[in-house]
C-alpha cells in the first residue's frame, strides 16, 4: 500500500438537476432528486473538512451548479478556507447578475461546455433550444467580470467536423484554454456509445487540427486535448491512480475515487453525513480497495507499468468485461482488447437515435441532421 497523500481536488456534484439533457453527461443513469441532495451547512462543513484535509481545489458542478440558489455563498466559503475555485457549468443560467456575484464572492475560474459551434446541431446535442447562444452570452459575462475562461468542447462523431471551428470560437470568446475533450464512455456517453464513438479517421484528422491550431495560436490560447480511450495504444491512470489525488462527493453525499464509481458491484460507498472526509479518504474500504498494486491480476502485477497506469481504469475495465479485477481492456496485452476493437467497428455505422440524459427516464433524440463524412 503506498502512502496516502492528500488529495490535490474535489469534485463537488452539487445537483444532478440541469436544464440540458446532453447524451453523453457523466452522471449516473439514475441521477438523484432535489430532495436527496446536500444541505448548504453540509457543503460548508465539507469545504472545511476539505482544506483540513490539504485539498487545493474545488470544482463546482453538477449537473448544473447554478441550479443550486447557495452557489455564491459556497464560493465564498470556499474561497475564505484558502480553496481554489472553479465552476463548470452549462452557462445557461448565468446572467449579468449572477456573474457580477460569482466574482464578487471570489471566484477563481469558469469552464463552459459548447456542444457544437453550429446553434442549431449544437441545440440539438444539448435538447435545449437557444442553448448555444445563451452560452456564447454566458462566455462573454464570465469574461465582463474579470474571470478567467475555458471552453469546453465536447467532441464525438457528430461534431467532429467541426472542430476547427469550435477552436475559433473559444479565441473570439477570449477563452485563456480550450479543453477538446473527446466523449468518455461512462454514464450516459456508454448507453450512446454507437452514436458518438468516432472512426480512427475521424480522431486522426482532429488530432492534426489540434496540432495545427496549437501551433498557430502559441502564447495566445492552451489547448487541451483528451483522445478516446478506445483508440489509445495503453490504459490510463484513470484519475491520477485509484483514490490518490482526487475526490468526488455526490449531490446525496456519497464520496467516491470518480465519478463513475457507482457503477462498480460491492461497494459501500460512505458518506460525508456518516463520517468525516479525512475518515473517508484514508480508512474507508471504498477507497482503499484499488490503491497499490496487491489486488492486481496479471499480466498488471508484473508489468513495468503497474505504478504508472496502475492498471487502468476500474469502470472502464468492469463495463466492458463485468469483472472490476480486470486490467482495462485498453491494454494490448489482453485478449479483452478485442471487445474495444468490436466498438469501434460500429462507427462505421450510421448512427443510432441518441438517448436524452433525462430525470425519470430516457427517451430517444431525432438521429443526427448532419454526419460528418471523414472515416
Amino acid at each position: 500500500m503506498p502512502e496516502i497523500e492528500a488529495p490535490l481536488a474535489i469534485l463537488a456534484e452539487l445537483t444532478h438537476r440541469c436544464p440540458l439533457q446532453c447524451p453523453y453527461c457523466s452522471n449516473p443513469l439514475e441521477l438523484e432528486r432535489a430532495r436527496q441532495e446536500l444541505e448548504t451547512d453540509e457543503w460548508l462543513r465539507i469545504l472545511d473538512e476539505a482544506a483540513a484535509l490539504g485539498v487545493l481545489q474545488v470544482h463546482f458542478s453538477g449537473g448544473e451548479p447554478m441550479a443550486r440558489r447557495d452557489l455564491e455563498a459556497l464560493v465564498a466559503h470556499a474561497a475564505a478556507v484558502g480553496l481554489y475555485t472553479n465552476l463548470i457549468t452549462s452557462g445557461v443560467m448565468l446572467d449579468d447578475r449572477r456573474a457580477a456575484a460569482l466574482a464578487a464572492a471570489g471566484l477563481d475560474h469558469v469552464q463552459i461546455s459548447f456542444q457544437d459551434v453550429d446553434d442549431a446541431e449544437g441545440d440539438r446535442i444539448a435538447g435545449y433550444k437557444d442553448a448555444q447562444r445563451q452560452k456564447r452570452e454566458a462566455a462573454r459575462r464570465v469574461r465582463g467580470a474579470g474571470l478567467p475562461l475555458t471552453v469546453n468542447a465536447v467532441v464525438h462523431r457528430q461534431n467532429l467536423a467541426r472542430l476547427a471551428e469550435m477552436i475559433e470560437l473559444a479565441v473570439e470568446l477570449d477563452a485563456a484554454r480550450i479543453e477538446v475533450a473527446h466523449v468518455q464512455y461512462y454514464g450516459w456517453a456508454l448507453r450512446n456509445r454507437a452514436a458518438l464513438l468516432p472512426s480512427r479517421a475521424q480522431l486522426d484528422a482532429a488530432t492534426a487540427i489540434v496540432e495545427e491550431a496549437r501551433e498557430r495560436l502559441r502564447g495566445r490560447l492552451v489547448i487541451d486535448y483528451v483522445v478516446p480511450d478506445y483508440h489509445a495504444a495503453l490504459p490510463k491512470a484513470c484519475m491520477g491512480g485509484w483514490g490518490r489525488r482526487f475526490l468526488n462527493v455526490t449531490p446525496s453525499g456519497h464520496v467516491l475515487p470518480c465519478h463513475a464509481a457507482e457503477t462498480l458491484p460491492g461497494f459501500d460507498f460512505p458518506s460525508v453525513r456518516e463520517a468525516s472526509l479525512a475518515a473517508i479518504w484514508r480508512s474507508s474500504d471504498a477507497f482503499n480497495r484499488f490503491r497499490g498494486t496487491s489486488w492486481m491480476q496479471e499480466p498488471c502485477r508484473n508489468c513495468e507499468r503497474r505504478e504508472i497506469d496502475w492498471g487502468g481504469c476500474r469502470c472502464q475495465a468492469f463495463a466492458l468485461t463485468g469483472d472490476i479485477n480486470a486490467t482495462d481492456p485498453v491494454c494490448g496485452k489482453v485478449a479483452d482488447r478485442t471487445i474495444l476493437e468490436a466498438a469501434v467497428r460500429e462507427s462505421a455505422a450510421p448512427p443510432p437515435p441518441l438517448i436524452y440524459r433525462r430525470i425519470g427516464g430516457e427517451q430517444p433524440v431525432r438521429p443526427a441532421t448532419v454526419v460528418p463524412t471523414a472515416g
